[in-house]
This record gives structure tokens, C-alpha cells and sequence, in this order.
């Protein structure tokens, strides 16, 4: 796999509504318990259905799989973190495929809109991840970019200095001689 893969899904909340209400038994098939009991206890259901849904989708694109390769449905799930954050969890055949791709970590965004749930997935390899600077070289390095700095600045004003001085000396002795 590459460093990172990207996924993005839209689904019509109005088309996961009437999914849900011509075939109940779909959300059983297809989402975790944790899932339904998520959606169903919120004021909108079918936009939190339809967020999961895409979410799956835009996960599975990350991965480049989508519901292949012996995916099934409940593979990929969508949970909360502490702050309530979307958080994907990954299992079966979907969590083998991520771990034969190096992924370390999928980060994913879900937003509601209108009639739109849309969902974007970025899957992570250690090669992606941002690296973590050493602070200790990076402030030796700044303090001593700074006194290179300071020091050059001392210089110039030490030659301006000394050029003043033999300027102011170079008058001196010219009045001097002239006098």
C-alpha cells in the first residue's frame, strides 16, 4: 500500500430512511448492536444509519478493498471515542486486509448536511504518521542558530564601530595637522 489510502462516501439520508422502514430487518444485517443502539436512540436515525454506512464505504475505499476480497458486512463499525468522535473499528477479514497493508491507524471524518451523510477515511501507514520531532536537537539547534545570529549582528556592529573610530580618528588627526 501506499503511505496513506483515502476513502469518501455520500449516502441520501432520505434513501436510508426508507431502506430502514420498507425492510427493518437491514439494520440488524448490516450494523454492529453498539451501532444500532447509537442511531436509534437519536433524534434523526436514518442520518446516523446513513453516516455508518458511508463511513463503511469510505473505509473500505481507504483500504481499497470495498466489500470484496471476503469482507462482509459488519467488518467495518463505527464507534465513539471519549469525546465523542467517530472512531472506525475494524474486525475479520477487514482488520487482516489493514494489517497486510501496514495500516497503524484510520482516521475518519463524518458530516451531516441536508440529506447527506458524507464520510471520509484516511487509512495510515507508519510510513504516513507524522514523525515526532527530538526536542533536545531541535532547541540545540535553534539556540544555536540564534547566538550565530546575535554574533553576526555583534560583528557588523563592532565593524561599524571601528569604522566610525577611524573615520572620527582620521578627522582628529586631519584638524589636528590642518591647525
Amino acid at each position: 500500500m501506499a503511505e496513506a489510502g483515502i476513502g469518501v462516501d455520500i449516502v441520501e439520508i432520505s434513501r436510508m430512511k426508507s431502506i430502514l422502514e420498507k425492510t427493518p430487518s437491514f439494520a440488524r444485517r448490516v450494523f454492529t448492536e453498539e451501532e444500532r443502539a447509537y442511531c436509534d436512540a437519536s433524534s434523526r436515525p436514518a442520518a446516523h444509519y446513513a453516516s455508518r454506512f458511508a463511513s463503511r464505504e469510505a473505509v473500505l475505499k481507504a483500504l481499497g478493498t470495498g466489500f470484496s476480497q471476503g469482507v462482509g458486512r459488519k467488518d467495518v463499525s463505527v464507534t465513539r471515542d471519549k469525546l465523542g468522535k467517530p472512531k472506525a473499528l475494524l474486525s475479520g477479514r477487514a482488520l487482516e486486509i489493514a494489517q497486510d497493508l501496514g495500516v497503524v491507524e484510520v482516521a475518519l471524518s463524518i458530516t451531516l448536511t441536508g440529506d447527506l451523510a458524507v464520510a471520509n477515511a484516511i487509512a495510515i501507514t507508519e510510513d504516513a504518521r507524522p514523525k515526532p520531532k527530538d526536542e533536545k536537537v531541535s532547541t540545540k539547534k535553534r539556540v544555536a542558530q540564534t547566538f550565530k545570529e546575535a554574533r553576526s549582528v555583534l560583528d557588523e556592529l563592532e565593524q561599524l564601530q571601528n569604522s566610525a573610530l577611524t573615520e572620527h580618528l582620521g578627522d582628529a588627526s586631519q584638524d589636528t595637522l590642518g591647525a
